[in-house]
């Protein structure tokens, strides 16, 4: 295997998993960041991203000489007298006005190095980015001598080295043709299949792919909400329906809606491809709708384990809350499904008291403006008048349910997630209500 000279623009869960995991597989490696006291930190081999097996990799990239951290683009850069042979940008490229995706990061680190990359160089488009952005990058570098390729990610939180290293496929689009076979023999190490093709195409994989696990999230939500009122059992559904090899048994599992850092940022983005391709994407659109009608359903399933009524109050309510971050295993709080029903929990007067794994007490984020976090499941039970499951943190099962029981005011529990045994639960004394089961 060739060993290739490798900068990585940006350090978050993309970039610093792409930069550690190539420098595991052998290749130079240096990764940049803004943040000076981030990048201070990653040379001390301290990762702050909670993400399991990440820490370790970057302590022996580091021990090994293969993975160094700077500051900013310019100095990855110019890190070698060669130059990098290969440039990754993993840099935010957020949710910005009507949808449209922001590159405003993304074009301002192109400026940045757009005189500093050696001849032959190849810019990866990493980030999840509008189909076009290839062409926008062509156009911004103004360097026939320098090719660019969308090298589109599929890393989950809490799983992300773990599917950068056992990959379901490796895709490399871009106008050139041996610059995306440099690229995809990067992966060579991993045996996974390969598609190569042109640009366009490689953006709208990512796309295309997130749309349809939130369509399929959104299908079984409304499913649930079918048992719901037919008395069905959700999981007896689910399971019958994912021994369908043309189904299968991923992302069938029914919540509060799906969120986090892709699935509400691609869907509109996809959204907004679709309109301007002058395309009514229908069913994008009711997948979204579907989702905003999931939080809402489980606001009135709280609303009627606690008042009875379907449009009883629950002013000055309060409300324990079991799990905020988006999904278990991360501590990620950006469009987190949990920090959407605790807002409109808090919008019908509930008095909301939160906790985590992933979170500390008395931690500042915008979002948790809603919830007063604590550091004990047991001190978010006491004297409430139910308690929400809202994160599927496996710990949740083995927690003390008596003990929950003493302190709750009345032993009610609204299981989102249908995690908990309910035997369990209801044997403490609660009365377990889950979705899509009855």
């Amino acid at each position: 295997m060739f060993v290739r000279r490798i900068a990585v623009i940006g350090t978050g869960y993309v970039g610093l998993t792409t930069g550690a995991c190539l420098a595991s597989l052998g290749h130079d490696v240096v990764c940049a960041d803004v943040d000076a006291d981030k990048v201070k930190r990653l040379e001390r081999g301290e990762v702050d991203i909670l993400e399991p097996g990440l820490a370790e990799l970057v302590a022996e990239g580091i021990a090994a000489g293969r993975l160094t951290f700077v500051l900013g683009a310019a100095k990855a850069v110019q890190h070698t007298e060669l130059g990098p042979e290969v440039v990754f940008l993993c840099v935010p490229t957020p949710m910005g006005v009507g949808g449209v995706a922001d590159l405003s990061i993304v074009e301002s680190v192109i400026e940045e190095v757009r005189d500093l990359l050696p001849t032959g160089a190849v810019v990866v488009n990493k980030s999840t980015v509008p189909v076009g952005t290839a062409e926008r990058t062509e156009e911004l570098l103004v360097r026939d001598d320098v090719a660019v390729v969308s090298n589109p990610e599929f890393l989950r939180e809490g799983s992300a080295v773990y599917d950068f290293l056992n990959p379901d496929r490796i895709v490399v689009g871009g106008s050139k043709q041996d610059a995306a076979e440099r690229v995809a023999a990067l992966y060579a190490k991993l045996g996974a299949p390969t598609v190569l093709t042109d640009a366009p195409s490689a953006e709208l994989v990512k796309y295309a792919a997130n749309c349809f696990l939130a369509m399929k999230l959104s299908y079984v939500n409304a499913v649930a909400e079918l048992c719901d009122r037919l008395g069905a059992d959700i999981s007896d559904v689910t399971e019958g329906m994912g021994y369908d090899k043309r189904i299968g048994q991923a992302f069938l599992n029914p919540g509060p809606g799906w969120g986090g850092s892709c699935l509400p940022k691609d869907t509109s983005a996809m959204l907004q491809l679709a309109d301007a391709a002058d395309f009514e994407f229908r069913l994008i659109r009711a997948t979204i709708d579907t989702n905003t009608r999931q939080r809402l359903r489980m606001v009135e399933k709280v609303r009627h384990a606690v008042t009875g009524k379907r449009g009883g109050s629950l002013s000055h309510v309060k409300i324990g809350i079991l799990g905020l971050t988006f999904k278990a295993g991360t501590d990620d709080l950006r469009d987190s499904p949990a920090l959407a029903v605790a807002a409109l929990l808090r919008q019908a007067g509930a008095e909301l008291v939160g906790y985590d794994p992933a979170l500390k007490p008395g931690v500042q984020h915008p979002e948790l403006a809603p919830v007063r976090v604590v550091g004990d499941p047991y001190e978010a039970a006491e004297e409430a008048e139910a308690l929400i499951v809202l994160t599927e943190w496996p710990e949740f099962r083995s927690l003390d349910w008596n003990r929950l029981a003493d302190a709750v005011r009345k032993p009610i529990v609204v299981d989102t997630r249908n995690l908990l045994d309910p035997a369990v639960a209801r044997r403490a004394g609660f009365e377990w209500i889950g979705v899509g089961k009855n």
